[in-house]
């Protein structure tokens, strides 16, 4: 299925001129609250760069991701809910491996005739920086970019630098992160600038463990978090100047977003033990959300997101409607003048008319599914948001705050636009809300699927072993 759809986005790329395409630079933070940049009111954080992104561009505040590091990237790179997608020997994991017969955003634009490059943290071939852990045939330089700089996992103790598909350092310097994966980023957009190119910046940082150069040391008020997050910010403009100079930046689009919340630090014992009884301090904030990092409450999943393009994005607007990390391959798809694979299903919708600031645009996304690893935990549709009934998430209580952990026996309703903060539930005065919710709900059970069950659409490109459980999940009276 994969080669029929490169093949047919070949032959699109056929008609039109290279230099009419746009160029593509994603960026993509690691763990960034919601709060944490100046244009979404930090008050304690600088980022005049992503403050000028967002005056000149425009700034995305219902813009979703997954709840944690891997599911995220696999939900950005195919369009696809994390559950959907079909992963290496069809194993269920957090972090997805991720099969090499899904298609990504830089398979569809390598279609297009783009150069495409990878700078920075993959997390789709194994969680790990041990190479005995990790698939190096599911690295980047395999899943359709020409070029990879950058680290397997996570930076969870140490990082492994890879080239392409090999180790070139071992236990790098995480000081210097930020800035080598900007460097490398900037070197391949100067050698690719006489044709269309895709860059995607998945920056290592702002996760634990938190490093910065000795420039940034002690320069925000926010603390280390905060240094962070302004050396991510003070690359940004890099690259920016870069464009400028190199005479793109009319026709370039950069993504600025993160891959879920922030960590919440003050009930992890790890996280107490390796940073200290003040550990809840050198988090982010997902302020006015309520959760973080690995939680289906807002603060898990709802991230800030800026997208610029000065000739093409108004500026200093800000769009309202339901988006997501979904939406960006089905959309820069459409940019490039190709399109999403058709011959699977592809969870994300084509933006273009909200990135451009078509009047009277709305969202194409009817409802946004809230997974937790498997489990399906809640659904948003227009300003409306239900929890589905559940038990507590113990796997992951430890990353967050006492309060956001508990039972909920019967749906919770909450009004997004009137209560940002999830803090009053009235599923009792909206009993026809409830019921739409709980029919959506359904649908991405027996769709996508859940924690019991294997959606009828979910990807199995290895099908033969699991043939009786995806028969007996798409009739259940085959059980």
């Amino acid at each position: 299925m994969k080669h029929l759809s490169v093949l047919f986005c070949l032959l699109t790329a056929l008609v039109g001129s290279a230099q009419d395409k746009p160029n593509f630079i994603l960026i993509f933070a690691d763990d960034q609250g919601y709060q944490d940049i100046g244009a979404f009111g930090s008050p304690n954080i600088s980022t005049p760069n992503l403050d000028r992104m967002a005056a000149e561009g425009m700034r995305f505040t219902n813009f979703y991701a997954q709840t944690v590091c891997g599911p995220s990237r696999a939900a950005l790179m195919t369009g696809s809910y994390p559950l959907r997608v079909a992963t290496k020997g069809n194993r269920v994991d957090v972090h997805p491996f991720l099969h090499t017969q899904e298609i990504t955003i830089a398979e569809v634009l390598k279609a297009e005739g783009y150069a495409t490059a990878a700078f920075g943290k993959w997390d789709l071939a194994g969680h790990a920086q041990d190479p005995n852990r990790y698939a190096a045939e599911l690295l980047p330089i395999h899943q359709g970019f020409d070029y990879f700089f950058g680290t397997p996992g996570s930076n969870d103790g140490r990082v492994n630098l890879v080239r392409n598909d090999t180790i070139i350092e071992m236990e790098a310097d995480m000081s210097q992160l930020t800035r080598r994966y900007t460097d490398e980023a900037i070197a391949f957009i100067k050698r690719s600038k006489n044709g269309p190119f895709f860059v995607y910046l998945p920056h290592t940082m702002p996760h634990i463990r938190l490093e910065r150069s000795e420039e940034f040391v002690g320069k925000s008020k926010g603390g280390i978090y905060g240094d962070v997050i302004e050396e991510i910010d003070w690359n940004v403009g890099r690259i920016l100047k870069t464009l400028q100079k190199e005479g793109l930046d009319q026709n370039t689009y950069v993504f600025y977003m993160s891959d879920n919340g922030p960590w919440y630090l003050g009930s992890s014992a790890g996280h107490l033990e390796r940073i200290g009884p003040d550990a809840e301090a050198h988090g982010g904030s997902a302020l006015p959300l309520r959760g973080a990092k690995t939680s289906t409450w807002e603060g898990g999943l709802r991230v800030p997101c800026i997208m610029w393009a000065p000739a093409k994005i108004p500026a200093n607007t800000v769009c309202a409607e339901i988006a997501s990390t979904l939406d960006m391959l089905p959309t820069i798809a459409k940019l490039a003048g190709g399109q999403a694979p058709t011959d699977r299903v592809i969870d994300g919708h084509d933006l273009r008319e909200l990135i451009h600031g078509t009047e009277g645009a709305t969202s194409p996304t009817e409802a946004f599914y809230y997974y937790a690893r498997t489990q399906l935990q809640a659904v948003r549709s227009g300003p409306w948001k239900l929890h589905v009934p559940r038990k507590a998430d113990e796997t992951w209580r430890r990353y967050s705050r006492p309060a956001d952990v508990f039972d909920i026996p019967s749906p919770l309703l909450y009004n997004l636009d009137t209560d940002i903060a999830e803090t009053t539930d009235v599923s009792a005065e909206n009993p026809l809300v409830v019921k739409n919710l709980l029919r959506l709900a359904e649908h991405a059970r027996t769709d996508i699927g859940d924690i019991d069950r294997i959606g009828k659409n979910a990807r199995f490109f290895d099908p033969e072993p699991h043939r009786a459980d995806i028969d007996a999940a798409v009739n259940p009276a085959a059980k």
